[in-house]
């Protein structure tokens, strides 16, 4: 079912965290294109997430959180620049990879002991994450096909496979968020996005001599440039 967050922001969020609760999918606004969600920490639920999407383990969704302090709780070895690029861009369009905390009881699929991460710029989507908690979300679309914008072209793709719509009108999509990789000795961007290499450079210069900037694409599941990379986060919202 679609529920307005813009008229009834409670009735909306309750839903979505019964849903949630009980494992099921909630599709979320965010500051770039809407997302489906899972429980983080629910293998059960991020199974839903992937089937309904069409896709593998291979592909691990990103996870979303309220604030930047969870990233203390869900990663480790976070490095200065890394930290720099957080307190520059969040809340907003910038999905980091670090690594995983290996004590969490989570399965987001073949990982390789990392995990994307992103606090969005959007109202409705950090009132559900300050609700619930960490999500595990991805761009509300099939696997191939182009990112809802709305709710209604979000139920288009998952019908009922989806418990609730969390409708906070249009995002300014298409553009998703842009990924850096940050596991590495070197930090790389993976996947261009809302933020430029140049914005990026302004905080860690070093990401101004990277090799050519990949394509933005259309964060429709990563048939572009993000589905040549391996690195979990690619089809992010």
């Amino acid at each position: 079912m679609i529920l307005s967050y813009l008229d009834e922001p409670a009735a909306a969020l309750d839903a979505a965290v019964r849903a949630l609760e009980k494992g099921g999918l909630v599709v979320l606004p965010t500051d770039t294109v809407y997302g489906i969600a899972a429980d983080a920490f629910s293998p059960t639920a991020v199974g839903r997430l992937l089937a309904a999407k069409g896709r593998g383990r291979q592909m691990p969704p990103p996870v979303l959180v309220a604030n930047p302090g969870m990233v203390n709780a869900l990663a480790v070895d976070v490095s200065h620049d890394a930290r720099a690029l957080l307190q520059a861009f969040w809340p907003g369009a910038l999905t980091i990879i670090l690594r995983s905390q290996p004590s969490l009881a989570w399965d987001l699929g073949e990982t390789s002991g990392t995990v994307a991460l992103r606090m969005p710029d959007n109202e409705g989507a950090l009132a559900l994450l300050q609700r619930y908690g960490p999500l595990a979300v991805t761009s509300a679309n099939v696997t191939g096909q182009p990112a809802a914008q709305d709710a209604q072209a979000a139920e288009a793709y998952f019908g009922a496979n989806v418990a609730v719509y969390v409708d906070a009108g249009p995002t300014p999509g298409p553009t998703a968020s842009t990924i850096v990789d940050a596991t590495g000795p070197v930090m790389r961007i993976v996947r261009a996005g809302v933020l430029t290499r140049a914005r990026l450079a302004e905080v860690v210069p070093a990401l101004a001599e990277e090799g050519a900037e990949p394509g933005a694409g259309d964060d429709s599941g990563g048939d572009a440039e993000p589905g040549s990379d391996d690195s979990p986060g690619a089809e992010g919202a």
